[in-house]
């Protein structure tokens, strides 16, 4: 159940100092309940109080650091198994594997691929998160020759051995960057729970296909003080898949639900497996490889790594990682006001749509692409589309007749013609009532916008 404003505010000092930067303890209570603020900024709060706050706003899984400086990447963090009920924290960190034994220019080039991979959706940057090192070699000196050239690659690092010698070897050399040790079984969890312990490192423990080994497994890593602990219960893919999709359901209610201390950790998955029996055409196994991913994504993967790195196979999976870590609380919108696009003039067309985020960065990319010179001007529709907005009463005459007095677009044209989109239509009548303007019903798919102004304007 999640901690209410309430339940924090009766551990608070109850002063109102304001040291906080908040006018009362109440409005802190109200900021940590939604976790924009961190309860270090109380310095009244201290002792047990303190510790049983902290312990109060744990998240159910806990929150994990992987690798150092700007681009290392949290993990875990969740509170809730539906995100309606709250929001997911910490989006889905998604590692690409390089392998020891690649001879350096493939090795490199991988590498820069790896790190360069990113593009725009919707104002933001989607790329991916980390290097998956395999010691597939089976050689430590190798392992760890490839570590080497990671330790200035700045990108976080997952070490994947099972061989604690060849672990040692490679933690030598990048340890100080913080990398997640892949793995940790029943068979070599003393070993390798010293090297998480001496170079404080997360560890992963892999344990596949058995819960109650899993557990049994987690509570000694914790008991030997590792709190920085990744839970992989195994990647089965074809008709197993619902095998792995139970497992991480299965932890992740008993994490959320239950709160069993010894599952209340972020879950790793590894679609790379797709690729130990790859089909005849490589395309094939990409895809099949991304599927899996988005499967074990909206089953609570924290950590995945994949073997691909076509940057056709990774937009379907950061972009589903995109919708599913967007909170469904606040919609996703744009600054309200006028945009302009190409060489604009007096006699530029005028184009209304909604500061929903997806329907304005469609209709820019569609302008872009279609080299129109034109104003765009937004309205704020409390971050709806269009057709939306119509029905939700947002996009109305008397809305538009107000941006267009505010942005002042009446100075910079020499005409009063308004193009609204083909879904609005039902509000042209009202918005030139409003305005005074003579409303354009344009296209219903922005992408038919050059199009249309070519033929009319």
């Amino acid at each position: 159940m999640k901690v209410t404003a309430m339940d924090i505010y009766k551990l608070l000092p109850k002063t109102n100092c304001g040291k906080c930067g908040e006018a009362s303890c109440m409005a802190f209570a109200a900021k940590l309940s939604q976790k924009e603020a961190e309860l270090s900024a109380c310095p009244q709060l201290k002792g047990a109080d303190f510790e049983k706050l902290a312990n109060m706003l744990a998240p159910a899984v806990r929150e994990i650091k992987i690798g150092t400086g700007d681009r290392a990447v949290t993990i875990g963090g969740d509170e809730v198994l539906y995100r309606y009920e709250l929001t997911y924290y910490n989006p889905t960190a998604v590692a690409v594997d390089l392998s020891d034994d690649m001879d350096d220019p493939a090795f490199d080039q991988k590498l820069v691929k790896i790190k360069n991979l990113e593009f725009e959706r919707t104002g933001e940057i989607l790329k991916l998160n980390a290097v998956a090192l395999r010691n597939k070699s089976g050689d430590a000196e190798k392992f760890k020759k490839a570590a080497e050239k990671l330790k200035d690659s700045q990108i976080p690092v997952i070490l994947c051995s099972f061989d604690s010698n060849a672990m040692e070897a490679a933690l030598d050399v990048i340890g100080s960057k913080r990398p997640l040790i892949y793995a940790a079984t029943e068979n070599n969890i003393d070993e390798m729970s010293e090297l998480a312990l001496k170079h404080n490192c997360p560890i992963s423990l892999f344990v596949p296909n058995d819960l109650e080994k899993m557990k049994q497994l987690s509570r000694k890593l914790r008991e030997s003080a590792v709190k920085d602990i990744v839970l992989d219960p195994g990647t089965y893919i074809g008709e197993a898949i619902a095998d792995t999709m139970d497992n991480f359901i299965m932890i992740r209610r008993l994490a959320v639900e239950e709160k069993d201390d010894d599952f209340r950790f972020p879950i790793l998955a590894v679609p790379a497996v797709c690729w130990i029996n790859p089909e005849e055409d490589e395309i094939l196994t990409k895809m099949k490889e991304a599927t899996t991913a988005a499967a074990l994504m909206n089953r609570y993967a924290d950590v995945m790594i994949l073997h691909g790195v076509d940057i056709w196979e990774m937009m379907p999976v950061l972009t589903l990682r995109q919708s599913l870590y967007t909170d469904p609380r606040k919609p996703q919108s744009v600054e309200a006001k006028i945009y302009e696009f190409g060489e604009v003039d007096e006699n530029s067309p005028v184009i209304m749509t909604t500061n929903f985020a997806l329907t304005y960065y469609t209709v820019a990319g569609d302008l872009k692409s279609g080299k129109v010179n034109c104003y765009l001007l937004v309205l704020d529709t409390n971050g709806k589309a269009v057709d939306v907005a119509v029905a939700g009463g947002q996009f109305n005459g008397k809305a538009a007749a107000e941006l267009i007095k505010e942005t002042g677009i009446e100075k910079l044209v020499n005409h009063k013609k308004l193009i609204i989109p083909g879904l609005a239509a039902s509000v042209s009548g009202d918005i030139e009532d409003q305005s005074g303007w003579e409303v354009i019903v344009g296209t219903r798919d922005s992408s038919e916008v050059p199009a249309f102004l070519a033929k009319i304007w």
